[in-house]
């Protein structure tokens, strides 16, 4: 058999053939995607790996809730279609998190940089003024600064494979800008793609820290790496 030599997609592989699109338009229309039409939450940020924090990579995130306590994400590398599915993130509350061992909480991280700095966001829809998106925006992150996230990815796009190869990498979060050395060239192209501003979002985050639980809006004493 013939090695495949082509890429689509960003994938190693051939396009799809005819057989296979209408087979997956006619699955379309017939089954039913019950699980993914529970996601109510896009957000995008960026992950380090916990095994090289030099390293880092764009994570746009698709969230359904599981309960008041529990969220999970679909992690994909574009927010366009097709875009490939590069890992998964656990999110849980901080009453949750304080119940864990201490060295599985060595496996989660907080969102209170992310948050604060204004690197994570929610991206909008066209169809609605910028000021009244920004505010629900605005009250998701009041919630997400509180929550603590187990994250793996399995396909390390940002190196170039075409599979998802080897074992999967714990990821975390930025805990301070000196983290991430190309923090305003990074998040700059992200806020160009997606006609954001972090630094607006950082200023108007910046009571949050105020209207949440005392101890919420710190860094946790276990985060991967000491990070």
């Amino acid at each position: 058999m013939e090695p495949i030599q082509n890429v689509t997609n960003g994938a190693q592989g051939n396009s799809l053939s005819a057989k296979s699109q209408v087979l997956e338009t006619g699955a379309i229309a017939a089954q039913n995607f019950a699980p993914v039409k529970q996601i109510c939450a896009h957000l995008n940020a960026f992950h380090a790996y916990a095994s090289d924090p030099g390293r880092c990579v764009e994570a746009n995130h698709y969230c359904s809730h599981l309960n008041e306590d529990v969220r999970q994400c679909l992690i994909y590398d574009s927010a366009s279609s097709p875009a490939r599915l590069i890992g998964v993130e656990y999110m849980i509350s901080s009453a949750l998190y304080k119940t864990l061992p201490t060295e599985e909480r060595k496996l989660w991280h907080s969102h209170v940089f992310e948050v604060k700095s204004g690197m994570l966001i929610m991206p909008g829809p066209d169809v609605l003024p910028t000021t009244a998106w920004e505010l629900a925006e605005t009250k998701e992150m009041e919630d997400v600064i509180g929550l603590y996230g187990k994250t793996y990815h399995f396909w390390q796009v940002d190196r170039g494979d075409k599979l998802p190869l080897g074992g999967p990498e714990l990821m975390m979060s930025f805990t301070k800008e000196e983290n991430c050395p190309q923090f305003h060239e990074i998040v700059g192209d992200r806020d160009r793609r997606f006609g954001t501003s972090y630094q607006q979002k950082k200023e108007k985050r910046a009571y949050i820290e105020t209207r949440i639980n005392i101890g919420q809006a710190r860094e946790p004493a276990a985060h991967p790496t000491g990070m």
